[in-house]
């Protein structure tokens, strides 16, 4: 097994090699054309691996002994158990990139710096969900019973994505930006696609892109405490767990930008996330029973609740009083600092003279 995580992970570093360092080495603005193109590739990509899935099941390579599936010759249920899992976390990563305009929204991000602090955002999830799946493959092969408590967990954050309403966003209580403002200087403007410069006096100090990339990540964990239990429900299997999830990451990115001129006109997406969270909950909570829904039902009834959700979202658009989120143009005059007083709602121009110190 281990050669065979081993060689997906190199095939997923080589594609961000080339993404970062050949299509992607000088920063530019993301158009919606060049963002539904690369939305494309990644999605045929995800759904050729089912075939490779296939294959690698159904012929026993690498040595693949999964206690899941009947051995070799068990192909076609590994391809639909991914298949499955990566439309599930493909729609549940859809709430990111509602969360990622509010955060670029926010901070005022510059959109020529907008894909270089996604790449990297995206790059620290992959390590995170690396490290969750492997502790939640764990648990459940020691203790069986934790099926139930990832279920409750899911009808829980359905539960709190109902009652949530409209998205909020507070950064300024999120402990890693606390922390880091605590130890390090902040300038108070972008520098480019910059994460860290030096002060005038010599001393290293961190951008608000940093910021913005920390807030990104710890939100990114908030999301996986739902989306990598409810891909369990599907299969305990950790390689197909790992390449569904990475698959869906990697198309979170294009798929913001695609989304970005429209994010909030899709507003029934959320509805069906819902549904779809609290479908997967009692799946779980049935996965002991005769009652238990089948992969092929769970595959079903989430593109059928995703599609209902883009529908609706067409047919009754949001009402006029709210708009979508907007994003700042390359260029913005302005950069918003984290650690003014928020009940001031202050807000410092960004200079176009050195870096200056946010003492906060």
């Amino acid at each position: 097994m281990l050669p065979l995580y081993a060689g997906f992970t190199l095939l997923i570093l080589f594609f961000l090699a080339l993404d970062l360092g050949v299509f992607n080495r000088k920063a530019h603005v993301i158009s919606t054309k060049e963002a539904l193109r690369w939305t494309v590739l990644w999605v045929s990509t995800s759904l050729v691996f089912t075939v490779v899935v296939y294959l690698i099941y159904q012929n026993g390579w690498f040595n693949i002994q999964s206690p899941l599936y009947d051995g070799i010759g068990d192909g076609r249920r590994a391809a639909i158990d991914y298949l499955t899992g990566y439309i599930l976390e493909y729609s549940l990563s859809l709430d990111n990139v509602f969360v990622i305009a509010l955060i670029f929204g926010y901070f005022n991000v510059p959109e020529i710096s907008q894909h270089r602090t996604l790449f990297w955002g995206i790059l620290g999830a992959l390590i995170f969900r690396g490290l969750m799946i492997a502790v939640g493959a764990t648990l459940i092969h020691r203790f069986e019973w934790i099926m139930y408590v990832f279920g409750a967990l899911l009808l829980f954050s359905a539960y709190k994505m109902m009652k949530s309403g409209s998205e909020k966003l507070d950064p300024e209580h999120n402990p890693l930006v606390r922390l880091a403002r605590k130890h390090f200087p902040v300038t108070s403007y972008y520098e480019g696609s910059r994460f860290f410069t030096h002060l005038e006096d010599g001393r290293r100090a961190m951008t608000p892109l940093f910021l913005v990339l920390l807030v990104i990540e710890t939100t990114d964990v908030m999301f996986a405490v739902d989306s990598i239990p409810a891909i369990f429900s599907i299969t305990k299997d950790p390689f197909i767990v790992f390449t569904s999830n990475v698959f869906a990451i990697l198309g979170l990115r294009s798929l913001y930008f695609v989304l970005a001129g429209a994010i909030r006109r899709f507003h029934h997406i959320k509805t069906a996330l819902i549904f779809i969270l609290v479908y997967i909950g009692l799946k779980m909570m049935l996965f002991q029973t005769p009652f238990k829904p089948s992969t092929e039902m769970s595959l079903f009834v989430i593109v059928a609740l995703l599609t209902t959700g883009v529908v609706a979202s067409v047919v009754r658009p949001p009402k006029p009083e709210e708009p979508p989120v907007e994003l700042v143009h390359e260029g913005h005059p302005e950069a918003t600092v984290l650690g003014s007083d928020p009940g001031a709602g202050a807000e410092h121009p960004a200079s176009a003279g050195p870096p200056t110190e946010d003492k906060g």
